[in-house]
């Protein structure tokens, strides 16, 4: 836990650092790092890991309740932020984004590995592909293209939400190819990117923080706005106690599901925010301050472990 808060430290220090001084290029050094995650390392990683999962009835159970989680985290954000915050739909969208979908690869994989040991890695694996990474390719970027800048019309946000969302086609493709074609060294690789992807994240958080901070939007540390307030109270309180009021009253599902439910705001959200014109001040800041909780109970549990 110590040196993943080093590396997520190190690298948003870096983004803000580098905004500061280079402006528009680093902003350009964002946006190309955007563009290579969506286009260059996401996709693989999804066809991958969906070919090579397998499913249980716990699981299943476990990922139902998850998706039960997210969509209701998600239309309470959406009420929340249309009706009494008053929000723009660019920010209404952030809002969604940053309160139903959660960091489970990047923060949730070795979070779950301190708490419970490195057996539990499977079904956290399952949750962050199946609720996680299938849900930001289908949902996720079905917000940002209904809630985005890139069109205006229904017909141009769905032509929007299909050309701009290479990761949607690769897990379809992952689902239909079978386990061969996902050997266990090129899923460990896989994995291996995903961890690569995070200091390549946090790198654009902090030139989004800077950004908005020299237009007069943000400070850093970013300020508790009621928005972003609202985003760390759905998705590091709401989300886990749907899911652990189903898990008691249906059917028990690991404790694993239950960590990865209340893990910091995705990080992946904010290749959406830059691909589709949602607002990217609020969502870098939601993804800011629920890393920073997540994080620093992460390292109480280390320290009392």
């Amino acid at each position: 836990m110590i040196a993943l808060t080093v590396v997520i430290a190190v690298a948003t220090a870096i983004g803000f650092g580098a905004e500061n001084r280079m402006g528009e290029r680093a902003e350009l050094a964002a946006r190309r790092v955007t563009q290579l995650m969506l286009w260059g390392l996401l996709p693989p990683v999804a066809f991958l890991n969906i070919a090579a999962l397998e499913l249980t009835a716990q699981v299943g159970a476990g990922i139902a309740f998850a998706y039960a989680a997210l969509l209701l985290t998600g239309a309470i954000a959406y009420f929340v932020g249309t009706y009494l915050l008053h929000l723009p739909r660019p920010a209404v969208g952030a809002l969604v984004l940053a309160s139903a979908f959660a960091n489970t690869g990047y923060l949730g994989l070795p979070f779950n590995a301190a708490l419970f040991g490195l057996d539990s890695v499977p079904t956290a694996v399952a949750y962050d592909v199946l609720v996680t990474t299938f849900g930001i390719l289908t949902i996720g970027f079905s917000i940002g293209a209904a809630f985005g800048t890139v069109a205006e019309r229904p017909r141009e946000r769905v032509a929007a939400f299909f050309a701009r969302n290479p990761p949607l086609w690769a897990c379809a493709l992952g689902f239909l190819a079978p386990e061969a074609l996902a050997p266990e060294w090129a899923v460990e690789a896989s994995q291996i990117v995903v961890f690569a992807i995070l200091p390549l994240g946090f790198f654009v958080v902090g030139v989004t923080l800077a950004a908005e901070a020299e237009e007069g939007g943000m400070r850093f540390p970013p300020p508790l706005t009621a928005a972003v307030g609202t985003a760390l109270g759905l998705k590091l309180l709401v989300a886990p106690a749907i899911v652990l009021a189903l898990s008691q009253m249906v059917l028990e599902v690991p404790d694993t599901y239950l960590v990865q439910a209340a893990m910091a705001s995705a990080i992946n959200g904010i290749v959406i925010a830059h691909e589709y014109g949602l607002d990217r001040g609020l969502l870098a800041a939601a993804i800011a301050w629920s890393t920073a909780v997540v994080v620093a109970a992460g390292l109480v549990v280390a320290a009392l472990g």
